[in-house]
């Protein structure tokens, strides 16, 4: 269910320099979304959709314009309130899974709670209730090397969801998974999206999350080309 305005981003423009060049990455971008939102920022490599999901995430300034995530101005916030705004209330899910190798399963999900200060039963509630999410209680002792992709993955997600953001930020999310996989992981979102209200915001090509989405904001060469409500 779709609620308040929680992203605005406004005359977005991000330059980057190439030597004594400079790129353009994203090129005047407006664009809102709401909590519970679905969403894709969808176009093919150098479209500025990685770039435009950085900024949302605090993860990088524009060189221009705003982009006001949560109330919060992510061009005016410092280091350390950029890193509290994503400690707090946003989660990322990368293609490349970044699970602490020397770390069981149970330790990669608690390590956002940590972070947080939580104590040691409510990191324990917080992280049994995510590892039951994605379906992987039982491999709560096991390290990363003894998973498949499909379930390292899914403990990118519950690292994700572990805190209850209220943004999750996903980066070409199954780029290494095979298809039964991916639908698998999406399915689970969705279902994470449609019961705890959380948003989601996708940077994908990849027509198999494509196909889960509501709302599909379509980037070429920096710009917005067309933003289409689905299902």
């Amino acid at each position: 269910m779709k609620g308040s305005e929680i992203i605005k981003v406004h005359g977005l423009i991000k330059d980057y320099s190439m030597g004594k060049q400079s790129f353009r990455a994203l090129n005047d971008v407006n664009m809102s979304v709401c909590s519970g939102e679905f969403t894709g920022l969808v176009g093919p490599s150098g479209s500025g959709k990685t770039t435009l999901l950085n900024i949302i995430g605090a993860l990088d300034n524009p060189t221009e314009g705003d982009a006001v995530v949560l109330g919060k101005d992510v061009n005016s916030l410092s280091q350390a309130e950029g890193a509290l705004l994503r400690n707090e209330s946003l989660g990322f899910i990368f293609q490349t899974y970044n699970l602490l190798p020397v770390y069981t399963v149970y330790e990669n999900v608690e390590f956002p709670l940590l972070l947080l200060k939580k104590s040691k039963q409510e990191r324990n509630e917080a992280v049994m209730k995510a590892l039951e999410w994605v379906g992987l209680t039982a491999k709560a002792k096991s390290k990363p090397n003894q998973l498949s992709g499909g379930e390292s993955q899914r403990v990118a997600v519950a690292r994700a969801m572990v805190k209850l953001p209220k943004i999750v930020l996903a980066d070409e999310p199954t780029a290494n998974l095979d298809a039964a996989n991916s639908h698998n992981i999406l399915k689970m979102m969705l279902k994470l999206n449609e019961e705890l209200n959380t948003t989601f915001i996708f940077a994908t090509h990849d027509e198999k999350v494509i196909a889960y989405l509501k709302r599909k904001v379509v980037l070429s060469d920096g710009k917005i080309i067309d933003d289409i409500t689905l299902n």
